[in-house]
Protein backbone atom coordinates (compact mmCIF):
# COMPACT_ATOMS: atom_id res chain seq x y z
CA UNK A 1 0.00 0.00 0.00
CA UNK A 2 1.25 3.46 -0.87
CA UNK A 3 0.82 6.60 1.22
CA UNK A 4 -0.85 8.38 -1.71
CA UNK A 5 -3.79 10.60 -0.88
CA UNK A 6 -6.13 12.14 -3.44
CA UNK A 7 -8.58 15.01 -3.31
CA UNK A 8 -10.68 16.88 -5.88
CA UNK A 9 -9.74 20.47 -6.71
CA UNK A 10 -12.73 22.74 -7.30
CA UNK A 11 -11.05 26.14 -7.49
CA UNK A 12 -9.80 27.14 -10.95
CA UNK A 13 -7.01 29.40 -9.68
CA UNK A 14 -5.70 26.76 -7.29
CA UNK A 15 -5.77 24.17 -10.05
CA UNK A 16 -3.94 26.28 -12.62
CA UNK A 17 -1.34 27.33 -10.07
CA UNK A 18 -0.63 23.69 -9.24
CA UNK A 19 -0.64 22.55 -12.87
CA UNK A 20 1.66 25.37 -14.00
CA UNK A 21 4.31 24.54 -11.42
CA UNK A 22 4.62 20.80 -12.03
CA UNK A 23 7.05 19.20 -14.50
CA UNK A 24 5.59 18.35 -17.92
CA UNK A 25 2.97 21.09 -17.43
CA UNK A 26 0.64 21.36 -20.40
CA UNK A 27 -2.22 23.61 -21.51
CA UNK A 28 -4.45 20.57 -22.08
CA UNK A 29 -4.30 20.02 -18.32
CA UNK A 30 -5.49 23.56 -17.62
CA UNK A 31 -8.81 24.28 -15.96
CA UNK A 32 -10.01 25.99 -19.13
CA UNK A 33 -9.41 22.95 -21.35
CA UNK A 34 -11.50 20.73 -19.12
CA UNK A 35 -14.27 23.33 -19.04
CA UNK A 36 -14.20 23.63 -22.82
CA UNK A 37 -14.39 19.85 -23.28
CA UNK A 38 -17.37 19.74 -20.90
CA UNK A 39 -19.34 21.58 -23.60
CA UNK A 40 -18.80 18.66 -25.98
CA UNK A 41 -19.72 15.51 -24.10
CA UNK A 42 -16.83 15.14 -21.68
CA UNK A 43 -17.01 15.41 -17.89
CA UNK A 44 -13.81 16.69 -16.23
CA UNK A 45 -12.56 15.59 -12.81
CA UNK A 46 -9.53 17.43 -11.43
CA UNK A 47 -7.61 15.48 -8.83
CA UNK A 48 -4.65 16.35 -6.63
CA UNK A 49 -2.44 13.47 -5.46
CA UNK A 50 -0.04 13.84 -2.54
CA UNK A 51 2.54 11.39 -1.21
CA UNK A 52 5.15 12.21 1.41
CA UNK A 53 5.26 15.88 0.49
CA UNK A 54 5.33 15.32 -3.29
CA UNK A 55 2.33 16.01 -5.46
CA UNK A 56 0.81 15.29 -8.86
CA UNK A 57 -2.36 16.39 -10.63
CA UNK A 58 -4.57 14.86 -13.29
CA UNK A 59 -7.47 16.44 -15.14
CA UNK A 60 -9.42 13.33 -16.15
CA UNK A 61 -11.98 13.57 -18.94
CA UNK A 62 -14.80 11.06 -19.03
CA UNK A 63 -17.41 10.35 -21.69
CA UNK A 64 -19.82 7.57 -22.51
CA UNK A 65 -18.74 5.00 -25.08
CA UNK A 66 -22.18 5.14 -26.70
CA UNK A 67 -24.10 3.03 -27.39
CA UNK A 68 -22.26 0.78 -24.91
CA UNK A 69 -23.04 1.11 -21.17
CA UNK A 70 -19.40 1.93 -20.49
CA UNK A 71 -17.18 4.99 -20.41
CA UNK A 72 -13.79 6.12 -21.67
CA UNK A 73 -11.31 8.05 -19.54
CA UNK A 74 -8.62 10.31 -20.96
CA UNK A 75 -5.94 12.37 -19.19
CA UNK A 76 -4.81 14.71 -22.02
CA UNK A 77 -1.09 15.43 -21.78
CA UNK A 78 -1.07 14.23 -18.20
CA UNK A 79 -0.84 13.33 -15.42
CA UNK A 80 1.51 16.10 -14.35
CA UNK A 81 4.30 15.09 -11.99
CA UNK A 82 8.03 14.52 -11.72
CA UNK A 83 8.51 11.40 -13.83
CA UNK A 84 11.87 10.77 -12.20
CA UNK A 85 9.86 9.99 -9.05
CA UNK A 86 9.04 6.36 -9.91
CA UNK A 87 7.19 5.68 -6.67
CA UNK A 88 4.86 8.63 -7.17
CA UNK A 89 4.22 7.76 -10.83
CA UNK A 90 3.50 4.13 -9.92
CA UNK A 91 1.05 5.18 -7.21
CA UNK A 92 -0.76 7.67 -9.47
CA UNK A 93 -1.17 5.02 -12.15
CA UNK A 94 -2.70 2.73 -9.54
CA UNK A 95 -5.24 5.43 -8.66
CA UNK A 96 -6.12 6.00 -12.32
CA UNK A 97 -6.65 2.28 -12.79
CA UNK A 98 -8.92 2.17 -9.75
CA UNK A 99 -10.94 5.14 -10.98
CA UNK A 100 -11.33 3.47 -14.38
CA UNK A 101 -12.73 0.33 -12.74
CA UNK A 102 -15.11 2.32 -10.52
CA UNK A 103 -16.48 4.26 -13.49
CA UNK A 104 -16.96 1.20 -15.71
CA UNK A 105 -14.44 2.43 -18.22
CA UNK A 106 -13.30 0.34 -21.14
CA UNK A 107 -9.87 1.92 -20.77
CA UNK A 108 -8.05 4.99 -19.52
CA UNK A 109 -5.57 6.82 -21.78
CA UNK A 110 -2.66 9.05 -20.84
CA UNK A 111 -0.17 10.86 -23.11
CA UNK A 112 2.16 13.00 -20.98
CA UNK A 113 5.04 14.99 -22.43
CA UNK A 114 7.67 12.50 -21.28
CA UNK A 115 10.82 11.99 -23.39
CA UNK A 116 10.89 8.76 -25.38
CA UNK A 117 14.21 7.78 -23.79
CA UNK A 118 12.69 7.81 -20.27
CA UNK A 119 12.99 4.06 -19.73
CA UNK A 120 11.83 3.99 -16.12
CA UNK A 121 8.45 5.52 -17.04
CA UNK A 122 7.77 3.03 -19.83
CA UNK A 123 9.01 0.16 -17.66
CA UNK A 124 6.49 1.05 -14.95
CA UNK A 125 3.70 1.38 -17.51
CA UNK A 126 4.38 -2.05 -19.00
CA UNK A 127 4.73 -3.70 -15.62
CA UNK A 128 1.31 -2.40 -14.59
CA UNK A 129 -0.36 -3.66 -17.77
CA UNK A 130 -0.48 -0.44 -19.78
CA UNK A 131 0.07 -0.76 -23.53
CA UNK A 132 1.20 1.72 -26.22
CA UNK A 133 -1.97 3.08 -27.77
CA UNK A 134 -2.73 2.69 -31.43
CA UNK A 135 -4.86 5.84 -31.19
CA UNK A 136 -2.60 8.86 -30.73
CA UNK A 137 -5.10 11.66 -30.13
CA UNK A 138 -2.38 14.30 -29.78
CA UNK A 139 0.87 14.47 -31.71
CA UNK A 140 3.42 12.06 -30.26
CA UNK A 141 6.39 14.26 -31.14
CA UNK A 142 6.95 17.98 -31.38
CA UNK A 143 9.59 20.69 -31.71
CA UNK A 144 10.71 23.26 -29.16
CA UNK A 145 12.25 26.69 -29.64
CA UNK A 146 14.17 28.02 -26.64
CA UNK A 147 12.84 31.49 -25.76
CA UNK A 148 15.29 32.18 -22.94
CA UNK A 149 17.91 34.05 -25.02
CA UNK A 150 17.46 37.64 -26.13
CA UNK A 151 15.38 38.13 -29.32
CA UNK A 152 18.51 38.91 -31.36
CA UNK A 153 20.11 35.66 -30.18
CA UNK A 154 16.98 33.68 -31.05
CA UNK A 155 16.98 35.19 -34.52
CA UNK A 156 20.67 34.44 -34.95
CA UNK A 157 20.05 30.77 -34.09
CA UNK A 158 17.42 30.41 -36.82
CA UNK A 159 18.18 29.05 -40.26
CA UNK A 160 19.29 31.83 -42.62
CA UNK A 161 16.25 31.39 -44.89
CA UNK A 162 13.84 31.68 -41.96
CA UNK A 163 15.55 34.79 -40.64
CA UNK A 164 15.56 36.29 -44.13
CA UNK A 165 11.84 35.59 -44.66
CA UNK A 166 10.90 37.26 -41.38
CA UNK A 167 12.72 40.42 -42.41
CA UNK A 168 11.51 40.14 -46.01
CA UNK A 169 7.84 40.11 -44.94
CA UNK A 170 8.34 43.20 -42.81
CA UNK A 171 10.29 44.97 -45.55
CA UNK A 172 7.55 44.29 -48.09
CA UNK A 173 4.93 45.93 -45.86
CA UNK A 174 3.35 42.97 -44.05
CA UNK A 175 2.06 44.04 -40.64
CA UNK A 176 1.12 41.74 -37.78
CA UNK A 177 -1.47 43.04 -35.33
CA UNK A 178 -3.31 41.56 -32.34
CA UNK A 179 -6.97 40.99 -33.16
CA UNK A 180 -10.23 39.85 -31.61
CA UNK A 181 -11.88 39.10 -34.96
CA UNK A 182 -12.56 35.38 -34.53
CA UNK A 183 -14.98 35.14 -37.51
CA UNK A 184 -12.23 36.48 -39.79
CA UNK A 185 -9.73 33.98 -38.46
CA UNK A 186 -12.25 31.17 -38.84
CA UNK A 187 -12.87 32.08 -42.48
CA UNK A 188 -9.13 31.79 -43.15
CA UNK A 189 -8.94 28.58 -41.10
CA UNK A 190 -11.77 27.04 -43.11
CA UNK A 191 -10.02 28.04 -46.34
CA UNK A 192 -6.84 26.43 -45.07
CA UNK A 193 -8.70 23.25 -44.16
CA UNK A 194 -10.23 22.97 -47.60
CA UNK A 195 -6.87 23.53 -49.29
CA UNK A 196 -4.91 21.17 -47.04
CA UNK A 197 -7.76 18.67 -46.60
CA UNK A 198 -8.19 18.54 -42.84
CA UNK A 199 -11.42 18.48 -40.87
CA UNK A 200 -12.79 21.89 -39.89
CA UNK A 201 -15.57 21.96 -37.31
CA UNK A 202 -18.41 24.51 -37.21
CA UNK A 203 -17.50 28.02 -36.05
CA UNK A 204 -19.24 27.62 -32.68
CA UNK A 205 -16.71 24.94 -31.65
CA UNK A 206 -13.73 27.22 -32.29
CA UNK A 207 -15.51 30.25 -30.89
CA UNK A 208 -15.88 28.34 -27.62
CA UNK A 209 -12.28 27.19 -27.30
CA UNK A 210 -10.64 30.32 -28.71
CA UNK A 211 -12.90 32.65 -26.75
CA UNK A 212 -12.42 30.76 -23.49
CA UNK A 213 -8.61 30.90 -23.61
CA UNK A 214 -8.49 34.48 -24.86
CA UNK A 215 -10.81 35.56 -22.03
CA UNK A 216 -8.50 33.82 -19.54
CA UNK A 217 -5.51 35.69 -21.03
CA UNK A 218 -4.01 32.36 -22.09
CA UNK A 219 -4.22 32.97 -25.84
CA UNK A 220 -3.88 35.79 -28.35
CA UNK A 221 -4.97 36.03 -31.96
CA UNK A 222 -2.59 37.67 -34.43
CA UNK A 223 -3.49 38.59 -38.02
CA UNK A 224 -0.98 39.43 -40.77
CA UNK A 225 -2.12 42.27 -43.07
CA UNK A 226 -0.92 43.66 -46.36
CA UNK A 227 -2.45 46.95 -47.47
CA UNK A 228 -5.47 46.33 -45.20
CA UNK A 229 -5.98 42.83 -46.63
CA UNK A 230 -5.80 39.91 -44.17
CA UNK A 231 -3.33 37.28 -45.34
CA UNK A 232 -2.88 34.82 -42.47
CA UNK A 233 -3.41 34.34 -38.76
CA UNK A 234 -2.02 32.47 -35.81
CA UNK A 235 -3.50 31.81 -32.38
CA UNK A 236 -0.94 30.61 -29.81
CA UNK A 237 -1.91 29.37 -26.35
CA UNK A 238 0.23 29.69 -23.24
CA UNK A 239 0.32 27.98 -19.86
CA UNK A 240 3.09 28.06 -17.30
CA UNK A 241 6.44 28.54 -18.98
CA UNK A 242 5.35 27.23 -22.41
CA UNK A 243 3.46 28.62 -25.39
CA UNK A 244 1.97 26.40 -28.09
CA UNK A 245 1.36 27.02 -31.77
CA UNK A 246 -2.19 25.70 -31.55
CA UNK A 247 -3.97 27.16 -34.59
CA UNK A 248 -2.79 28.72 -37.81
CA UNK A 249 -4.45 29.79 -41.05
CA UNK A 250 -3.43 31.36 -44.32
CA UNK A 251 -4.87 32.45 -47.64
CA UNK A 252 -3.38 31.80 -51.06
CA UNK A 253 -3.10 35.48 -51.99
CA UNK A 254 0.28 37.10 -51.41
CA UNK A 255 1.87 33.97 -49.98
CA UNK A 256 5.05 35.14 -51.70
CA UNK A 257 5.23 37.89 -49.05
CA UNK A 258 6.01 35.24 -46.39
CA UNK A 259 3.44 36.42 -43.82
CA UNK A 260 3.56 33.15 -41.85
CA UNK A 261 7.21 33.68 -40.95
CA UNK A 262 6.57 37.12 -39.46
CA UNK A 263 3.43 35.85 -37.73
CA UNK A 264 5.30 33.09 -35.93
CA UNK A 265 8.04 35.47 -34.87
CA UNK A 266 5.51 37.90 -33.39
CA UNK A 267 3.79 34.99 -31.60
CA UNK A 268 7.12 33.96 -30.11
CA UNK A 269 7.79 37.51 -28.93
CA UNK A 270 4.32 37.61 -27.35
CA UNK A 271 5.07 34.36 -25.54
CA UNK A 272 8.42 35.65 -24.32
CA UNK A 273 6.79 38.86 -23.07
CA UNK A 274 4.44 36.71 -20.97
CA UNK A 275 7.29 34.85 -19.32
CA UNK A 276 7.36 31.76 -21.52
CA UNK A 277 10.74 30.12 -21.95
CA UNK A 278 9.69 27.61 -24.60
CA UNK A 279 7.66 27.70 -27.82
CA UNK A 280 6.11 24.31 -28.57
CA UNK A 281 5.35 23.86 -32.28
CA UNK A 282 2.60 21.30 -31.56
CA UNK A 283 3.38 18.45 -33.86
CA UNK A 284 6.24 16.76 -35.71
CA UNK A 285 6.69 13.58 -37.77
CA UNK A 286 6.90 10.25 -35.96
CA UNK A 287 10.26 9.76 -37.65
CA UNK A 288 12.52 12.26 -39.37
CA UNK A 289 11.95 10.91 -42.86
CA UNK A 290 11.49 13.05 -45.97
CA UNK A 291 8.70 10.71 -47.10
CA UNK A 292 6.59 11.63 -44.05
CA UNK A 293 3.52 13.76 -44.96
CA UNK A 294 4.54 16.25 -42.26
CA UNK A 295 8.06 16.74 -43.62
CA UNK A 296 7.33 20.12 -45.23
CA UNK A 297 5.69 21.42 -42.07
CA UNK A 298 8.59 20.06 -40.04
CA UNK A 299 11.14 21.94 -42.16
CA UNK A 300 9.19 25.19 -41.72
CA UNK A 301 9.09 24.76 -37.93
CA UNK A 302 12.69 23.59 -37.65
CA UNK A 303 13.84 26.78 -39.33
CA UNK A 304 12.91 28.73 -36.18
CA UNK A 305 15.81 27.20 -34.19
CA UNK A 306 13.44 24.43 -33.10
CA UNK A 307 14.71 21.10 -31.79
CA UNK A 308 12.96 17.81 -32.52
CA UNK A 309 11.53 16.19 -29.37
CA UNK A 310 10.49 12.52 -29.25
CA UNK A 311 7.99 11.52 -26.57
CA UNK A 312 6.51 8.28 -25.25
CA UNK A 313 3.12 9.02 -26.80
CA UNK A 314 -0.23 7.68 -25.64
CA UNK A 315 -0.61 4.63 -23.40
CA UNK A 316 -3.84 2.80 -22.57
CA UNK A 317 -4.85 0.74 -19.56
CA UNK A 318 -7.58 -1.70 -20.69
CA UNK A 319 -9.90 -2.47 -17.82
CA UNK A 320 -11.50 -5.18 -19.95
CA UNK A 321 -9.18 -6.66 -22.56
CA UNK A 322 -12.10 -8.09 -24.55
CA UNK A 323 -14.03 -4.80 -24.65
CA UNK A 324 -10.84 -2.91 -25.40
CA UNK A 325 -10.08 -5.13 -28.41
CA UNK A 326 -13.66 -4.70 -29.64
CA UNK A 327 -13.56 -0.92 -29.23
CA UNK A 328 -10.13 -0.45 -30.81
CA UNK A 329 -11.15 -2.65 -33.75
CA UNK A 330 -14.44 -0.90 -34.54
CA UNK A 331 -13.47 2.71 -33.80
CA UNK A 332 -10.79 3.01 -36.54
CA UNK A 333 -13.31 1.71 -39.07
CA UNK A 334 -15.87 4.26 -37.92
CA UNK A 335 -13.33 7.10 -38.14
CA UNK A 336 -12.20 5.93 -41.59
CA UNK A 337 -15.78 6.11 -42.83
CA UNK A 338 -16.11 9.63 -41.40
CA UNK A 339 -12.91 10.71 -43.17
CA UNK A 340 -14.14 9.24 -46.46
CA UNK A 341 -17.43 11.12 -46.16
CA UNK A 342 -15.59 14.36 -45.35
CA UNK A 343 -13.18 13.92 -48.27
CA UNK A 344 -16.07 13.18 -50.59
CA UNK A 345 -17.85 16.35 -49.47
CA UNK A 346 -14.71 18.42 -50.14
CA UNK A 347 -14.27 16.89 -53.58
CA UNK A 348 -17.83 17.79 -54.54
CA UNK A 349 -17.66 21.39 -53.35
Amino acid sequence: MSDLRKAPVVDSRQWNTLACQLPCSHVLQSWEWGTFKSLYGWTPARLLFEMNGRCAVASILRRQAAPLPFSILYVPKGPLLDYNDSALFDAVLGELEGIARQQRAIFVKIDPDVPAHHESATTILRRRGWIPSQEQIQFRNTLHTDLRPDPDEILAAMKPKTRYNIRYARRKGVEVRPSDNLPLFYSMYAETGQRDRFLVRPFVYYRDVWGMFIKANLAQLFIAWYRNEPLAGVLPFRFGNTAWYMYGASRDRHRNLMPNYLLQWEAMLWAKTHGCTRYDWWGAPDKLDESDPMWGVYRFKAGFAAEFVEQIGAWDFPVSRALYRLYTTLMPRYLAIRRQIHTSMINHQ
